[in-house]
């Protein structure tokens, strides 16, 4: 996880102390002051839990949420990871509702797939469900880094039947299960036997195509931003190139970046650069009517 700080840290994130209130509560007497909910329970689960920070002013007519999916190689990580990017959210993006999630880590009795993805479904269910006490408009933005990132695009490009996301950033995803980076690697069919529910899935299911947002990309998915490394170790940019290609061939939307550097470790005016991208795509596909 300490690249994935770096990115988060070379946003050029001052870390700010957020005075929270740990009332899962979803009512409050004043619903138009600013608001932190932490660790509100979405599930059975422990680790089925997210942070809600909403805005001043909000209403169910223009309050939009974005999502923040961390990463860990779906068997680690903490949504703490991403908090350095909240401060960030609030100075550009004020009149916006964040969310930053934690979802169920794949261990030996819980496979990642397709758990990981039901769990975004399940939050984005139930923001939904609590948009008028909450007062948000439930349209999202998903920014996911490295296996949130892949989270993100399969949940847009498979799972979101009523096109509540507008925008998905895709910040060193793995997009393509089938690229030789995997398929050659002798480790790969025992690492993907463990992520995968084959209970989920039909008998012959093809799982590194299935599980591959570069081929399940179709004319109804989202804008995309796409950022990778030329250098990057976990993820090949082969998996940007497909995707790209994917998203070029279906008219969708979207951005491919390729920064010099690996996982996430770039220069800082190239994070600078990403995150003037995701901030205009937000501007552009998720704007706030005033």
């Amino acid at each position: 996880m300490k690249k994935l700080l770096i990115i988060i840290l070379l946003f050029g994130i001052q870390i700010s102390f957020i005075s929270c209130s740990k009332d899962n509560d979803t009512t409050t007497t004043d619903s138009l002051a600013e608001k932190t909910m932490l660790n509100v329970s979405y599930g059975n689960n422990s680790l089925q839990k997210y942070d809600l920070y909403l805005p001043a002013n909000r209403s169910s007519n223009k309050t939009k949420v974005i999502m923040l999916v961390h990463g860990g190689g779906w068997t680690g990580g903490d949504k703490a990871d991403m908090d350095f990017f909240i401060s960030y959210i609030k100075q550009r993006h004020p009149d916006y509702a964040i969310v930053n999630i934690n979802y169920v880590l794949a261990d030996i009795n819980t496979p990642a797939f397709p758990n990981q993805f039901l769990d975004v479904d399940a939050i984005i269910n139930k923001l939904t469900s609590e948009k008028n006490e909450l007062q948000i408009l439930p349209e999202f933005a998903l920014v996911g880094a490295s296996a949130g990132a892949h989270i993100s695009l399969m949940y847009d490009y498979v799972y979101d039947t009523d096109d509540q996301v507008k925008i998905v950033g895709n910040i060193v995803g793995p997009t393509d299960f089938t690229d030789p980076f995997y398929s050659n690697n002798p480790n790969f069919p025992v690492l993907m036997a463990a992520l995968v529910d084959e209970g989920a899935y039909p008998p012959g299911t093809n799982y590194a195509e299935v599980l591959s947002p570069a081929l399940r990309v179709s004319n109804i998915s989202s804008p995309t931003l796409l950022f990778y490394g030329n250098a990057d170790p976990l993820v090949p940019l082969t998996n940007g190139t497909t995707l790209n290609a994917a998203l070029n061939n279906s008219q969708i939307d979207h951005s491919f970046t390729v920064y010099d550097g690996g996982h996430g470790d770039w220069a800082q005016s190239d994070i600078e650069n990403m995150q003037e991208q995701i901030s205009t795509f937000i501007d552009t596909y998720l704007k706030v009517m005033n």
